[in-house]
């Protein structure tokens, strides 16, 4: 199965279309490999891999592979939440886990909160995620609250 039917079999064929514009909205594309604002080598939608070299170049069905591949792999982190999520909390948690990595999402206050019951309290701790190198991003602080506001939307 193709990294695409993975993500739809995970989250489902909204969530799944959903998922893939917001972050790549939230990520932007670049056909390249760059350094993100903390200085790890990154490729075209946000995607990361330590056999990444700086200067390589990507066509867009490469980078597109490479966004449903990454968001396939971040979608089995929201087993880690053991309660039933809307479409746009699978979208914003999708796109949360995609940026923290599953370690930091499935050992957050957020993970416990929703497994609690208390879901407006896990979107409400997405707003806490807006640093990065030690120092607050403004681009963090933007894809935070609309995170957020996504999560809260029913």
């Amino acid at each position: 199965m193709n990294a695409k039917a993975r993500l739809i079999a995970k989250v489902g064929a909204v969530a799944a279309a959903a998922a893939v514009a917001f972050v790549a909205g939230k990520e932007g594309t670049v056909p390249r490999t760059y350094l993100d604002p903390i200085g790890i080598i990154t490729a075209c939608t946000g995607h990361v891999d330590p056999t990444l070299k700086l200067g390589t170049t990507y066509t867009a069905e490469q980078c597109r592979d490479m966004l449903y591949e990454d968001l396939a792999k971040h979608a089995d982190d929201l087993d880690c939440i053991k309660k039933p999520l809307t479409d746009n909390q699978k979208v914003a948690f999708l796109s949360f886990t995609f940026n923290v990595g599953r370690p930091a999402f499935c050992g957050s206050t957020l993970v416990r909160k929703a497994n609690a019951g208390d879901m407006a309290g896990a979107c409400a701790e997405l707003s806490r995620w807006v640093m990065a190198g030690g120092r607050q991003l403004p681009g963090l602080v933007s894809r935070r609250a609309a995170e957020r506001a996504l999560c809260e939307t029913p």
